[in-house]
């Protein structure tokens, strides 16, 4: 694969991650905060983030 196929590839992938991130806040009344912008920039990474990081947990890791 060619290095601009990849990431036109990647990009593509980003932003319908975002957009996925972005539909699903809506649709399940959740505020997306930051969250799509931090899956635009880190894709499937910002999808785990979005789904099981919680803000409401007390205590730090």
């Amino acid at each position: 694969m060619e290095f601009q196929a990849f990431l036109a590839a990647t990009l593509v992938g980003h932003i319908g991650f975002a957009i996925f991130v972005t539909v699903h806040a809506f649709a399940t009344d959740r505020d997306a905060g930051k969250w799509p912008f931090v899956t635009l920039a880190f894709g499937l990474a910002g999808i785990a983030a979005y789904f099981f990081y919680d803000s409401t947990e007390s205590g730090q890791i």
